[in-house]
């Protein structure tokens, strides 16, 4: 009896990394990865910046207590991994009575990451705004607080727009890091069909969720820099 002739390269790539047979089986489970994903994405971008702007106009008082206690938050999170934040969220708060779910744990940290980073970035623009525009709108009977929110945040914030888009997607691509505490997240569903199926084809499928989710992201970033770019400011 022949044996059976040995499979081409292009033939090995396709079983391994496109097996038809395991996409059926497990789309399903990355579909739902996929929604999970999506929604940490949305609320990690939504209250990290949000978080952001607050501290940042905090800061703009100049409370000496407040602004200390505020840059510290900034450095710390910006110095620490997301990654051992996680698992000191996950796995060290039981021990003092705080149980928090693998989706919460990883959307309050991600968040207050992307709120350090935020609070930074959104300093640095009010900053930028000329001490001549502070006193004009004072000068006008404005309020400190109406000149920071009428007149100072609406530069600020468009000046800000490259770098917090950027930031803001490295970060929410670190939703994969909900893997590790066994959140079902794209990765998560992606790595528990490979380990059953011991086929590469659900992490290829990982791949294609990724950059369908966070393609359209990265092209919004891009039309946003070029919409509000530094010298239209």
């Amino acid at each position: 009896m022949d044996e059976a002739a040995p499979m081409s390269a292009g033939a090995r790539f396709v079983e391994t990394f496109f097996n038809w047979t395991v996409i059926e089986r497990y789309l399903p489970a990355i579909l739902k990865g996929m929604v999970v994903t999506l929604e940490l994405a949305v609320l990690v971008v939504a209250s990290g910046i949000l978080l952001g702007l607050v501290l940042a106009c905090l800061r703009a008082y100049r409370v000496l207590p407040l602004n200390l206690l505020i840059v510290g938050f900034a450095d710390i999170f910006r110095a620490l991994p997301p990654l051992v934040l996680i698992l000191i969220a996950y796995f060290g708060l039981p021990n003092v009575g705080i149980s928090l779910s693998a989706f919460v744990v990883i959307w309050l940290i991600l968040s207050l990451a992307l709120a350090a980073f935020a609070e930074e970035i959104f300093w640095a623009g009010i900053l930028s705004i000329g001490k001549g525009q502070w006193q004009a709108a004072r000068s006008t009977g404005l309020t400190y607080t109406q000149t920071l929110v009428y007149v100072v945040l609406p530069q600020a914030v468009r000046l800000t727009v490259p770098p917090l888009t950027n930031r803001a997607i490295a970060i929410t691509k670190s939703t994969a890091l909900g893997m590790v505490i066994g959140l079902s997240d794209i990765l998560g569903a992606a790595t528990t069909a490979q380990s059953f199926s011991g086929s590469a084809t659900p992490l290829m499928m990982a791949a294609i969720a990724y950059v369908i989710l966070f393609l359209p992201f990265v092209i919004f970033a891009r039309w946003l820099e070029s919409r509000f770019k530094w010298r239209h400011a």
